[in-house]
This record gives C-alpha cells, sequence and structure tokens, in this order.
C-alpha cells in the first residue's frame, strides 16, 4: 500500500471503500497510477468525465478562464454563465436554468421549485413521487426521495413530502397521486438502481397523467443526461418533454457543476427564493460550455449510440460464453453485468490488476459508465480483460 493510501486511512473519514489504486494523471479514456501502471477507464468519474480525462477542450477553457475570472458570484453578471445557460436552452425543449454545484443540490432545486409551483397554482401541494430502486442524492431530503431502505435507515426520521412507489409501474404512480401531489420525480433510466431500463411507454404514460392532474414531471438526468445513453439528454429517447430536468455528472466533464431546467410557465422562483454562492461560478460554466459545445459540433453522441450498441454486444457475448452471468443491461454507454453469485469484487479485482477499472454496482453486478470518446477498440480491450478476469475468479 502506498503512503498516499495510508493518509487516506488516517485522515479522510471512511465513506467509501476505495480501489487500492492512487490515480495521478489521465488522459483520454487512460488513467496512470503512482507507480506508472496504466488502466483503461470504465468507470470514468462515475459517470462524470464526459469527453475523458484533461480533453484539451476542456482543459483549455479552463486554463483561459482560470486566468481570467474564476468567481464572481451571483450578485454581477458573467459572461460563461450566460453562454452555457443559452446552449442548454436552445438544445432542449426548456426555457429556464438555475446552475448549482452537483447532482444532489439540482434535485433539491428541483423539488423546492416544484412545492414552489404546488403553492402556488396547486393548492399548497407539496408531495413528490419518486420510485423504489432510485437515487437522487445524499442530502436529506433527496436520501427520502431515493427509493432505497440501505440510504434511509441510517438517518431516520427523514423529512416528509416524498412517497416511493414501484419503478415502471404508471399504476403504482396514478394510485400515489392525490391532492397533495405535485410532482413526479423520475430516472429515465436507474443507473445507481442497477441500470433499470423501463417500458418504452412508461415515461410517456406518466408525463400524460402528469398533464391530465395538472402536476410537474421531474426527470433527473444527473446520469443520463448529456449524450451518456446516445441522446444529448435521456428524454429525447422516450418522446417526452418534462416539466423540469436536473443536470450534473457530465456537464462539466470533470469540474464540479448542476443544474435545473425548467419551463417558463413552471420558472416561478423570485429573487431571495433560491440561490447558491458558488453555483454557476465562471470556471465551472467555462469547462461546461466547452464540453457541451464539443459534444454537439463533433456528434459525439452519434458516437455512443455507435459504440454502446458494440459493448452491449460484447456484453452479451460474454455471458453466452460465462455461466455465472444472469443479466446485461446497458443503454448508450451506460452498462451492467449481473452474476449469480457476489462475484462483483473479485471481478473487479481481476480487471484492475489486467489494467481495466469498473465500478462495482451490486455485490453481484458490475457497472460501466466510459467516457463518451470510446471507440470499438477500446470496448474490445475491455471485454478481453473482463472474459480473463471472470474466467480466472468463477
Amino acid at each position: 500500500m502506498s503512503n498516499w493510501q495510508e493518509l487516506e486511512r488516517k485522515y479522510l473519514m471512511h465513506t467509501t471503500d476505495r480501489v487500492p489504486v492512487t490515480l495521478v494523471r489521465g488522459k483520454g479514456a487512460r488513467v496512470w497510477d503512482d507507480e506508472e501502471r496504466e488502466y483503461l477507464d470504465f468507470v470514468g468519474g462515475w459517470a462524470v468525465n464526459s469527453l475523458g480525462h484533461c480533453h484539451p477542450a476542456v482543459s483549455g477553457a479552463i486554463t483561459e478562464q482560470a486566468g481570467t475570472l474564476i468567481q464572481a458570484s451571483n450578485q454581477f453578471y458573467t459572461i460563461p454563465q450566460l453562454r452555457l445557460a443559452e446552449l442548454l436552452v436552445n438544445n432542449s425543449c426548456l426555457q429556464r436554468v438555475f446552475l448549482c454545484n452537483s447532482g444532489a443540490e439540482a434535485n433539491e432545486g428541483a423539488v423546492k421549485l416544484a412545492r414552489r409551483y404546488g403553492q402556488r397554482y396547486l393548492n399548497g401541494a407539496y408531495e413528490v413521487i419518486s420510485a423504489m430502486g432510485s437515487f437522487h442524492g445524499r442530502t436529506l431530503s433527496m436520501v427520502a426521495a431515493t427509493g432505497q431502505s440501505k440510504f434511509q435507515k441510517p438517518y431516520a426520521p427523514l423529512p416528509t413530502g416524498f412517497v416511493n412507489v414501484e419503478y415502471d409501474s404508471i399504476e403504482a404512480v396514478q394510485a400515489a397521486t392525490n391532492e397533495r401531489t405535485c410532482a413526479v420525480m423520475l430516472e429515465p433510466v436507474q443507473g445507481e438502481g442497477g441500470v433499470n431500463i423501463p417500458e418504452k411507454g412508461y415515461l410517456a404514460a406518466v408525463k400524460q397523467w402528469c398533464r391530465d392532474k395538472g402536476i410537474l414531471l421531474i426527470l433527473d438526468e444527473i446520469q443520463t443526461g448529456i449524450g451518456r445513453i446516445g441522446t444529448l439528454f435521456g428524454y429525447q429517447q422516450y418522446g417526452v418533454e418534462p416539466d423540469i430536468i436536473t443536470l450534473a455528472k457530465g456537464l462539466g466533464s470533470g469540474v464540479p457543476i448542476g443544474a435545473v431546467m425548467a419551463r417558463e410557465e413552471v420558472s416561478v422562483f423570485v429573487p431571495g427564493e433560491h440561490g447558491s454562492t458558488f453555483g454557476g461560478n465562471p470556471l465551472a460554466c467555462a469547462a461546461a460550455y466547452a464540453a457541451v459545445k464539443f459534444i454537439l459540433d463533433n456528434n459525439i453522441c452519434d458516437n455512443v449510440a455507435r459504440v454502446g450498441r458494440h459493448l452491449l454486444e460484447g456484453l452479451l457475448r460474454l455471458k453466452a460464453k460465462h455461466q455465472c452471468i444472469t443479466d446485461v443491461r446497458g443503454c448508450g454507454l451506460l452498462a451492467a453485468l449481473y452474476f449469480d453469485a457476489e462475484l462483483a469484487a473479485p471481478v473487479l479485482s481481476a480487471c484492475l490488476e489486467r489494467g481495466l477499472l469498473v465500478n462495482k454496482l451490486k455485490p453481484n453486478a458490475l457497472r460501466f459508465m466510459p467516457p463518451l470518446i470510446i471507440n470499438n477498440g477500446d470496448v474490445d480491450e475491455a471485454m478481453a480483460i473482463l472474459d480473463q478476469a471472470i474466467s480466472a475468479v468463477a
């Protein structure tokens, strides 16, 4: 174990079981540790590094902005923030943006916006329906919204105003809707919950129900947004136009930033009702603008769709070869591999030894969230290593 890892044990709160590798630099889809070992990165900063590590477009924008203006607060106008907001609005079905610092903060803002809308237009309705298996963040309110008891039990009693129902069931949403309901909040694809992909008509049915009842549809696009599943926003895959979406992760391609986007009629905040000291700071906005602009200008979403199919095909070939694999799930460059036993940790370790970084999603499942700029050759290399790793431990 390196001295760096010993320092982690000595000084940091133990909130994560880390993989025993200390990363010191990265380029594209590759990273190197403090012993100069090279790894193919299929974790991507937990779906954050949309353009890979240290992409010139993003690094260049950060360098230029760092020498110009880093922070000014929202007391003033700043150009990178306005350019980013314009870019997001012009490429979405939504008209207003609030910029913040993370996915959890974006989801908090979306719920606050929905509640404020409920106070104004829905006779004070405040409840938000969310789904079992979801993950919306680690603030107390977002833990309550997250439909997974393992995240909720350590922090009881939780804030009220959230109802967790079965995912991919319009009937469950309908049964939970009442006069207190102001919104339904869903992930287009549940990432943290297991790469759970809904039936094709589910989101459209939920949207129609929300429209019929006059309540809002919030789509948590923290993981599915910014090209991850093959379109700039996940909602575009399902032919649904939400009232509110949330973004983070890949938005800054490595720089912390989040966003709440809403329809004009839903944007009911007035000055003083919401805000953020660091939200929309020039440095993060410059990075995010560069990342999104590059994704749009270079048809990166097409690459995601094409290489994502190749990844899914590769995982399915492994399933046909290894009896221990029970399920393969994938949408764009978000995929999961399920085992018939708790093999995720040993397979992850075997991959690490062979130069591949993967994510343990569950004791019996691995997740793959590589940079959006990978190619078929990167996938083939990853599948070869994964094949060897499974053969070594299963």
